[in-house]
């Protein structure tokens, strides 16, 4: 395989990668570092280099498609970041003591137990008024689109959202994956925001979580331009796509997405720990 096809092959699974990160909110790397790893057999830890360019990318694509239709919830996003910009430094700085095997393991029977919380029913805007007092004080809700018109939402336990972004970020440092799954489900179940909002808050916040964990690889020297080309090149248009997508698709066939690319991730990490790759 000659550099041309090498680089044509990630773009298209990169492209691939970067619709389904803008459509769900997981960020492009839960798709490019088992492709890059497995497929092409990258050393993980530039896999994971070029996975965070990507996780910007996709962010950077999204986002601003979202922002500008209304479902990005702005305060709560850049309240979060805090915790997930912490973690993502934490994470890049631990990941050579650390081993990666053992904990893709715990992550993937973390995530698909995440797929089967995802998939329980429960009413959008079922509150009308938000018991938290940090939501209240940092005036946390807002509105988002609905084919009715702007509908409120109540932001509700922000401690605990606030928790699980610290770890999400640490993941992120650690395994290069955005880990847009559990910013999701920290918004949806633990939060109660509506679906749409929590993807497209995620999105917008995983470019900054990203950005942190990247500049601990560049300094490190794992992030290649000619493996990092390609990738962020066939994200941007995927992202672009997804964002264009999501916003008027039904809540439940993204929540199938979402779970269905949660469990196949999952399987993956396993098969790949299993062969001694993450």
């Amino acid at each position: 395989m000659n550099i041309l096809e090498f680089s044509l092959l990630v773009w298209i699974g990169s492209f691939s990668a970067g619709f389904l990160g803008a459509l769900t909110g997981l960020g492009g790397g839960v798709v490019i570092v088992p492709l890059l790893t497995s497929m092409f057999g990258v050393d993980i830890r530039y896999a994971v280099g070029a996975s965070l360019v990507s996780v910007i990318a996709t962010s950077s694509g999204a986002a601003c498609t979202y922002i500008k239709k209304g479902y990005t919830n702005l305060r709560l996003g850049m309240f979060l970041e805090v915790a997930t910009t912490i973690g993502a430094i934490v994470g890049a700085l631990i990941a050579s003591f650390i081993s990666i095997k053992a904990l893709t393991i715990v992550l993937a029977i973390v995530l698909i137990y995440s797929a089967y919380l995802s998939q329980q029913p429960r009413p959008e805007n079922l509150e009308t008024e938000s018991t938290d007092f940090l939501a209240n004080y940092l005036k946390l809700n807002g509105t988002y689109p609905t084919p009715d018109g702007l509908m409120s939402y109540q932001v509700q336990s922000v401690p605990a959202g606030f928790s699980v972004m610290l770890v999400a970020g640490v993941l992120s440092g650690l395994l290069g994956i955005g880990s847009g799954g559990f910013k999701v489900l920290a918004m949806d179940q633990a939060m109660r925001l509506p679906f749409k909002v929590s993807t497209t808050t995620s999105n917008f916040m995983i470019g900054v979580t990203a950005a942190a964990s990247a500049g601990v690889y560049l300094a490190r020297g794992y992030i290649d331009p000619g493996l990092s080309m390609p990738v962020m090149l066939g994200v941007l248009p995927g992202a672009f796509l997804g964002a264009r997508v999501l916003v008027g698709a039904k809540t439940q066939i993204l929540r199938i997405i979402f779970s269905l690319v949660l469990v196949v991730m999952a399987l993956k990490m396993v098969y790949n720990s299993l062969l001694g790759g993450l």
